[in-house]
């Protein structure tokens, strides 16, 4: 197949929708004025939940732990080991300085107190979501850890996805997802407590609806579509980078799968793999459909024209298949998660590599970061000055105060060195 070679229309993709803004508002609203009645509204409506019950049994996730089978438990339990073993070396660090004046200075690192996992789960499940979310929580010391999570036909949460939360040690599960999830953790209910954060990913509804109730609870980011742009040289292998593209787009028609390289030969030879591969996938129609609309090829006349593009764009996923991928790391400014070489497929990194799936879309990898263990912690400062320290500030504080006319703020450090009576 042929692919765009203008990126203006992908680069121009919006991640938020005026018409699904106001379709979410009034879902928000009706969660925060009536509670668990619009909760199970909209999870009958949505999901086809009928229960009573909005809570997950012990019971239920014992069953779906022992369904699932010892194979799967060793996958979900071999991908844990490997996202905390990468994950644990974010884990952030109080310190303290002592000053030769006697001042002490210091940061201190708490974790949040609760924080509410949005795992899509209606029409397909991701128990990796679980994974990807619950583990830096765990490593930050977050002590309620609530999963939100649409039921399946049937009524019941997805078993991978019990059997995740299991292995995360994770036992407070609510069978609630879309927008009324998040108004639910954003607001509280009479069953469901407020929670601090909201994190993990979500359709454009899920998304938006974490736009809005920020500032009301945080929230790890505002992400879109999925996307992947692939950085190729003449010695790629367009079987790979054919395949690669074709994963980022089988997830829905608004993901974005660009191909950036400096050899024609490539493009061609991709374009005719793309054909092949798709006819044998089972959401082939769903892979045409999102390359025809938001995939790319871009050729370019060496390999620092790609990384500007490349930094423009700001991908989701970057994949560099290169020679010596690894020397060219340091070109890379903007990126979710990069992944280097023809053995690093950006599907790894989804389930096994132990790097997080949680990442920035829509260029906002430009400012924003992957989720890790510091999203789940918050940071104070502290300071301790004894008299003869605070005596070396006190002139040019009381200054400073008086020139933005505060003088309270003056005063307040004066009154220290004046005389009683």
């Amino acid at each position: 197949m042929k692919l765009n070679t203008d990126l203006s229309r992908i680069k121009s993709r919006r991640c938020d929708n005026k018409d699904i803004e106001k379709t979410v508002r009034a879902i928000l609203d009706d969660v925060r004025a009536n509670g668990d009645t619009a909760v199970r509204k909209y999870a009958e409506q949505f999901d086809g939940f009928k229960g009573k019950a909005l809570e997950v049994t012990q019971s239920e996730i014992r069953t779906a732990v022992g369904n699932v089978g010892a194979d799967t438990m060793r996958i979900l339990e071999r991908a844990a080991k490997e996202i905390t073993e990468y994950h644990k070396n974010q884990i952030s660090k109080p310190w303290e300085i002592t000053k030769p004046n006697g001042a002490v200075l210091g940061q201190i690192v708490r974790p949040i107190g609760r924080v509410a996992l949005y795992v899509p789960g209606g029409t397909a499940a991701y128990p990796s979501s679980v994974l990807m979310n619950a583990i830096p929580a765990k490593l930050a010391g977050v002590k309620d850890i609530a999963i939100f999570t649409p039921v399946k036909q049937g009524g019941k949460v997805s078993g991978t996805i019990l059997a995740a939360a299991s292995v995360c040690g994770i036992e407070k599960i609510y069978k609630v997802g879309g927008v009324q999830a998040i108004g639910a953790a954003a607001y509280g209910t009479q069953t469901i407590p407020k929670f601090d954060k909201i994190v993990g990913p979500g359709n454009i509804y899920v998304a938006t609806a974490k736009r809005l109730v920020y500032g009301t609870v945080d929230i790890d980011m505002i992400a879109g579509p999925s996307e992947i742009l692939i950085i190729a040289d003449e010695n790629a292998n367009p079987r790979y980078i054919a395949a690669d593209m074709i994963g980022q787009a089988e997830h829905d028609t608004n993901a974005s799968s660009i191909l950036v390289t400096t050899c024609k030969k490539i493009i061609d030879q991709t374009e005719k793999e793309l054909d092949l591969q798709i006819e044998i996938l089972g959401r082939k129609e769903i892979i045409r459909q999102s390359l025809e609309n938001f995939g790319a090829v871009v050729l370019v006349d060496n390999l620092d024209r790609a990384f500007e593009i490349s930094n423009d764009i700001a991908p989701e996923h970057l994949e560099i298949l290169t020679q010596n991928p690894r020397e060219l790391l340091s070109k890379v400014q903007n990126a979710g998660s990069v992944f280097l070489g023809e053995y690093t497929p950006e599907a790894l990194g989804d389930y096994m590599s132990g790097t997080n799936h949680v990442l920035p879309t829509c260029g906002t990898a430009k400012f924003y970061s992957p989720l890790g263990v510091y999203d789940f912690v918050k940071f104070g400062s502290y300071s301790y000055y004894p008299k003869r320290a605070l005596g070396g500030y006190k002139d040019d504080v009381v200054k400073l105060a008086q020139l933005e006319g505060l003088d309270g703020h003056a005063k307040s450090v004066a009154i220290r060195f004046e005389k009683e009576g």
